[in-house]
């Protein structure tokens, strides 16, 4: 008799390993898919294994990479953000019109580079802030919010360009050039902004208080509420986050082009939300990586790479391979149990 509940235990067990080690092979497979295109990039293109391309390639995955890393708080929180391609928009305008304004003034170059920096993480904050009261105050849903923040910014900067562009003036463009076109042990500067915020991300997720509070608020707010967490403090946070993230990003890129027109930043919300449900983070919330989210940005900028080195369709279908990407992305997770 008393070897019943041992034999009742033992299914009971295996079912419990089984669940774990798919887990972790679904946790696997963005990086599992990242080794195959890899694969296959090599396999069409030889210049595609070369180091200057992945150096590129890198580089280019940093700008989406930084948003995506706080648009996956904001995911997992149960919210969402479709600004942000908008929202960089308008903060490059502003900081090229800030910095051209404070040049006449005697200021050194390098003196408002840094202040135009400054500025470009205070907006951010500033534009998250509103995203985040008017979402909890306000009552409104995420959606609705940033979706309308979308056309406000992107009209401003419009309005500010006069229709045309904003370009940063020689002289800043110069000691400006550095934040993206130096390198430091052969690697770009953006790609090692891009390592330090998604450290800094991970560390944040899942290392304090905070990161722990944004994915219960995503798993049930209602219990999150119950258990006496500041539902409403933490979602305005997750929202500053992204848009500091936002202005992050801003900042290397502004050297890259040394001007902002009102096709900056166009579709960077869907590369950014790509990035974060490739990564496996969960479209409902309360479940997510940043490490995925990284692997999930990179994979997206290989693609896109390959499609540009083979040709294999039109480069201006990548877009098209982003949305049909997140739509089968969400059709599993929505068959998972």
């Amino acid at each position: 008799m008393r070897q019943a509940p041992t034999d009742i235990a033992r299914p009971q067990s295996a079912g419990a390993w089984a669940g774990r080690s798919w887990d972790r092979l679904h946790g696997l497979g963005p990086v599992v898919g990242l080794v195959l295109l890899c694969a296959v990039g090599t396999a069409l293109n030889g210049d595609f294994a070369t180091l200057d391309n992945a150096m590129n390639v890198l580089t280019r995955t940093a700008f989406i990479g930084i948003i995506a890393v706080g648009m996956c708080f904001v995911i997992i929180s149960g919210g969402i953000d479709l600004s942000v391609g908008s929202m960089a928009a308008l903060i490059a305008g502003s900081v090229i019109l800030v910095m051209n304004g404070l040049a006449p003034q005697g200021w050194s170059p390098l003196a408002v580079v840094a202040l135009g920096m400054a500025f470009a993480l205070a907006l951010g904050a500033a534009f998250g802030l509103a995203h985040g009261l008017l979402i909890t105050r306000g009552r409104i849903e995420p959606f609705i919010v940033t979706l309308g923040a979308l056309g406000i910014y992107r009209a401003y900067l419009t309005y500010f360009a006069d229709g045309g562009a904003i370009t940063l003036d020689n002289a800043l463009a110069d000691a400006y050039s550095p934040v993206y076109y130096a390198s430091l042990l052969g690697v770009p500067v953006p790609v090692w902004v891009f390592l330090v915020v998604a450290l800094a991300g991970a560390l944040i997720l899942n290392r304090t208080a905070f990161g722990r509070y944004v994915q219960a608020i995503g798993s049930n707010e209602q219990v999150a509420r119950y258990a006496a967490v500041n539902v409403d403090r933490v979602k305005v946070l997750t929202y500053m986050l992204l848009g500091v993230c936002v202005g992050i990003a801003t900042l290397l890129y502004v050297p890259r082009l040394g001007s902002a027109s009102p096709t900056t930043g166009l579709l960077w919300e869907l590369e950014a939300i790509a990035a974060v449900i490739v990564g496996g983070t969960a479209l409902r919330g309360g479940a997510g990586s940043i490490a995925g989210t990284v692997v999930g940005a990179v994979l997206l900028s290989v693609i896109s790479n390959i499609l540009n080195l083979t040709s294999i369709i039109s480069v201006y279908l990548n877009a098209a391979v982003q949305g049909f990407v997140i739509i089968v992305v969400a059709f599993m997770q929505r068959r998972r149990p």
